[in-house]
């Protein structure tokens, strides 16, 4: 079976949904025959590569509530993610545009590890103080941390087109499969599921895609 997750660093959803679906896929008897295939999907692809904004007032703005609507808000992720295992800081996150991140795992997927690259970006943006986005260093420290090596992942970031079509391919495909938000889970293209769905819900999916 192949599983399919397209999803953004920036999505707190996503961050939660993937946590969920591995606690479901380490329940599932076929687990060993599962390949998981993360995709990249930008939420805002028009955010500058070189800044990044504080979440609170992004959110505030975009959705039209008080900061404080935005705190509580937050403060909600961050139950649900410790309900999970996750850690997660609700003051002085930040977001940005998350296409080098994108292409840095698929650099990562071509050594087998993007999974490796994909949880440390998650961390920078979840679990750690500090920004996440619009600092190139920052992406290569963390990537370096998450056990890449620093001359092949500054060759990356260095090149504007390193990877940047296997982004966009795997945008092109979200779009031909009709999905519009993230994170968005795709069973051996027959059965999708859309979300952070509790873990039940991915635990049954995967018992009726494996027939």
């Amino acid at each position: 079976m192949r599983v399919e997750i397209w999803s953004d660093i920036n999505c707190p959803f996503c961050y939660l949904g993937k946590k969920r679906f591995e606690q479901a896929l380490a329940q599932f008897d076929g687990a060993d025959d599962v390949e998981v295939v993360h995709r990249s999907f930008e939420l805002d692809p028009t955010l500058p590569a070189d800044a990044s904004q504080p979440v609170l007032g992004a959110l505030a703005a975009k959705y039209g509530m008080s900061p404080e609507q935005a705190a509580a808000g937050e403060a909600r992720l961050a139950a649900q993610a410790h309900d999970a295992g996750l850690d997660y800081v609700t003051q002085g996150r930040d977001m940005g545009n998350s296409f080098d991140m994108h292409r840095l795992v698929h650099f990562a997927a071509e050594q087998g590890r993007a999974e490796a690259m994909l949880d440390a970006f998650y961390a920078a943006n979840f679990a750690e103080d500090g920004a996440a986005f619009g600092d190139r260093q920052r992406l290569i420290d963390v990537a370096v941390g998450a056990g890449f090596d620093e001359e092949a992942v500054r060759a990356v970031v260095d090149d504007p087109q390193a990877y940047a079509d296997a982004v966009r391919e795997d945008e092109s495909q979200a779009a031909q499969l009709g999905v519009t938000g993230v994170p968005f889970f795709v069973f051996d293209r027959a059965l999708a599921v859309s979300g952070a769905q509790p873990v039940e819900t991915f635990a049954a999916a995967l018992q009726r895609a494996a027939g």
